[in-house]
């Protein structure tokens, strides 16, 4: 990944890109190529996700951008105290653009994946796909439950729900100590946290904001326009619960790919995005749904919706 900076207004933006620009498209030598951009989640930046996306330009040929959020890992904040999903989508756009992307696959985690589907709403054409992986665009990942949900209640029921959520960001935490190179996890973290926590207070609105997100309508409107979808978890993320997995299938009409790992599977095991497009049978139709939308943009044919018989493949 090489880094970069662009300047929007008097905002300061770094983002990162795959070093692969000589890339080609799925149709060989001469066709633009794929691109796709990787949406970081909440606390996060585009940094901590730069092993993953590297593997995902070496192994599908994409070329891949990683960029960081308003008010995330060192860039600017938006103007505005009053920020929204949409505005983050904008902001995205907005690196698309100055990069030269074309029609892109959305890649959206935890928070990111609530951004990733207000960029389709905005524009479904320009998004090829979206992987959705853990992310917080339905509101049932906020109903808490279990034990320590019940024993908090008791004592201050207004709070349960919060105690319980901190709960599972610190359970959480030692997962991402579990993969091949726990040291180089740590070393692609620690940067942008440490930007984050720089700026804490002024991340606590954005967190507001996400409590309160419900995109039910979003995700039925991106689903109805046929973009495709593929849901990614972590089996054991008590952060986004299964809950709210099935929640968003039901709304997608696509099966979840459960994935072995927490709410940030992705970061100490950067190779599993990947091996989930190379090998598993929802991942390779996936991206067959997305060159029939690549080829769509670009003309080659007429129908700009992924065919019936690949869709009725993750409907079964």
């Amino acid at each position: 990944m090489v880094p970069d900076t662009m300047v929007v207004g008097r905002r300061v933006v770094r983002f990162a890109v795959s070093s692969n620009d000589h890339a080609c498209g799925p149709d060989g030598p001469g066709s633009p190529p794929l691109w796709a951009v990787n949406i970081h989640g909440y606390f996060a930046g585009g940094g901590m996700y730069w092993r993953e996306s590297t593997l995902i330009a070496e192994r599908l040929g994409w070329r891949v951008v990683n960029p960081c959020l308003p008010g995330f890992a060192g860039s600017d904040p938006l103007t505005s105290t009053d920020v929204s999903v949409g505005d983050f989508a904008d902001a995205v756009t907005e690196v698309l653009d100055h990069v030269g992307a074309g029609p892109t696959v959305v890649l959206g985690h935890s928070m990111g994946g609530a951004v990733a589907m207000a960029l389709a709403d905005h524009d479904p054409r320009r998004v090829l796909g979206i992987i959705y992986r853990d992310g917080v665009a339905t509101p049932q990942w906020r109903e808490r439950r279990g034990l320590l949900v019940s024993l908090v209640h008791r004592i201050a029921s207004d709070r349960a729900a919060v105690v319980d959520l901190a709960a599972a960001v610190a359970m959480d935490f030692p997962d991402l100590l579990i993969g091949r190179h726990p040291g180089a996890t740590m070393r692609m973290t620690l940067p942008d946290a440490r930007r984050n926590l720089r700026v804490a207070t002024s991340l606590v609105p954005i967190a507001a904001m996400l409590l309160r997100l419900d995109l039910r309508d979003v995700v039925s409107r991106v689903a109805d326009a046929g973009v495709p979808v593929l849901p990614e978890w972590g089996c054991f993320d008590r952060i986004v619960t299964p809950a709210a997995a099935a929640e968003l299938s039901r709304l997608v009409h696509r099966p979840v790919v459960w994935v072995p790992g927490g709410h940030s599977w992705m970061l100490p095991r950067p190779q599993g995005q990947a091996d989930i497009l190379v090998h598993l049978p929802q991942g390779r139709t996936f991206v067959d749904e997305v060159v029939h939308q690549w080829r769509a943009r670009l003309g080659q044919i007429e129908d700009p919706r992924a065919p019936a018989a690949l869709a009725d493949k993750h409907a079964g």
